[in-house]
């Protein structure tokens, strides 16, 4: 059996992912790491910080930032476990990460080729070396458990806050 270090540090992002499963936040784990090392890790936070920029590559990246103290992430690849969303494409980009491991194609917001390709068609002319998907069928399968609870909570409890803005009172 062959060591391949890609696999073991998306495990570690689904690991991650879980844990903002078990608090409720969209399972989306992520891990950044230089030299083989862990500099930074994050998971789904939006719910949590009732922020929006919450995201598991935002907060990973800001892990880093704070561990090497430097903005700059060159020579570091971040592994995380959905494709990157435009917002979070970018921050890849100005962060200078050198290269993005991503488990399971996003074909609603992917900025990695999926729905955008920011990072191979970008005004500042930098090379950020894209892998993925890798490891696609568990990442999807930790998502669809986890909107599969979802609508079964919400199905059980009609009272709960609406999920979609097509739900909300006034809107339809």
């Amino acid at each position: 059996m062959s060591f391949n270090p890609d696999d073991r540090f998306l495990r570690l992002a689904l690991s991650e992912a879980q844990q903002g499963a078990e608090h409720g936040e969209v399972p989306i784990g992520c891990v950044l790491v230089k030299d083989g090392r862990i500099i930074g890790r994050g998971y789904n936070r939006m719910e949590a910080l009732r922020d929006p920029t919450a995201h598991a590559e935002i907060l990973a990246i800001g892990a880093a930032c704070q561990a090497l103290e430097n903005w700059r992430l060159d020579g570091c690849t971040l592994y995380v476990t959905l494709e990157p969303c435009p917002m979070c494409a970018g921050a890849i980009l100005n962060s200078r990460v050198s290269r993005v491991v991503f488990g399971a194609r996003d074909k609603r917001l992917g900025a990695l080729g999926s729905t955008y390709d920011i990072l191979r068609n970008n005004p500042i002319n930098r090379e950020v070396q894209v892998d993925g998907p890798v490891m696609e069928e568990e990442c999807l399968e930790m998502l669809r458990e986890f909107f599969r609870e979802l609508r079964l909570r919400k199905k059980n409890a009609p009272e709960e806050v609406p999920m979609d803005i097509e739900e909300l009172p006034g809107l339809k």
